[in-house]
């Protein structure tokens, strides 16, 4: 029997992976753009191209474990307590699991069966399914996340960076923009692709809000730099 591949299995390291993308297209393009606004030479725009690519992929590895680790934290504290329960009130935990049974739509007796035969095959992981919303899809995985948004957020930051690099230097924020909207486009429409979601959707949605950012980060660079507009 073929098995299903549902693109809910693919939430987990899919929403680091796109996270950490466009964010590394999108904020070391507004970096480089705003000081590319303000500088006359090339070195500053490297320097805070590669800057922004290595910070930026230790900032997203960081936040990402931390809150994914968080998230552990509150499970196991749940599944902690969760055992407890199943050790000191076993029956009022069984009374527990049948009324959610009868709350999907079986009927009394049957979720009766369903719910002793359930708690004999393995009582904690049907009480982390079936009362937490628990399981090995949705459970929080610090590193995966961590090293999904890093490797990511490198991957999209090095785009913007080779730009800087052999982008002419009279009009590297046009070069800029235009790449860095490209690349949105693009890593908006393989997200799309792959969760199953409307690419068109996906696709203006980061690309308005990235032109957003790099506007309002050109726009400080001209203010304050010496450049002229």
């Amino acid at each position: 029997m073929k098995t299903e591949n549902h693109y809910i299995h693919r939430s987990a390291w899919l929403r680091a992976a796109v996270l950490g993308a466009n964010d590394g297209i999108l904020s070391t393009a507004s970096l480089v753009i705003g000081i590319a606004a303000a500088s006359d030479t090339r070195n500053p725009i490297i320097l805070a191209a590669v800057a922004g690519v290595v910070a930026g992929a230790l900032s997203m590895a960081a936040g990402e474990y931390v809150s994914v680790s968080s998230q552990a934290d509150v499970e196991g504290a749940d599944l902690k307590r969760e055992t407890q329960e199943l050790k000191t009130m076993p029956y009022t935990e069984l009374n527990e699991l049948a009324k959610i049974y009868r709350d999907r739509g079986l009927d009394e007796e049957l979720a009766a069966k369903v719910a002793i035969q359930l708690t004999a095959h393995n009582a904690l992981e049907t009480h982390a399914r079936d009362e937490l919303g628990m399981n090995d899809i949705t459970q929080a995985k610090p590193m995966q996340a961590a090293f999904a948004s890093a490797l990511s957020f490198v991957a999209g930051g090095a785009l913007p960076l080779l730009v800087s690099l052999f982008a002419p230097l009279h009009t590297i924020v046009f070069f800029q923009y235009g790449t860095a909207i490209l690349f949105l486009a693009i890593s908006g429409a393989m997200a799309a692709k792959v969760g199953g979601s409307p690419i068109l959707k996906s696709v203006l949605r980061i690309c308005i809000w990235g032109t957003v950012a790099m506007c309002a980060s050109a726009f400080v660079g001209y203010l304050f730099g010496v450049q002229g507009i």
